[in-house]
């Protein structure tokens, strides 16, 4: 008897993890770019660009720092 298929195939996982962690930096590229425009150009401090940018440079450096140390 052969053994039981996954109902989920790993390839599908790691195209959702990376699409899902392309799909981020992408974003907060975005967020980071009308920040700077609407800065530069508007002259405009935008808190609300500038609390998505900070919380993900926070969020990816925080997870560098512990997976450096617990991987």
């Amino acid at each position: 008897m052969s053994e039981p298929r996954p109902l989920v195939d790993e390839r599908f996982l790691e195209h959702r993890r990376r699409s899902t962690s392309l799909a981020g930096v992408i974003a907060g590229l975005v967020a980071a770019g009308l920040f700077a425009y609407r800065y530069y150009v508007q002259h405009v401090w935008s808190w609300d660009l500038c609390a998505v940018v900070i919380t993900l440079v926070v969020i990816k450096i925080g997870l560098m720092i512990w997976f450096h140390f617990t991987d």
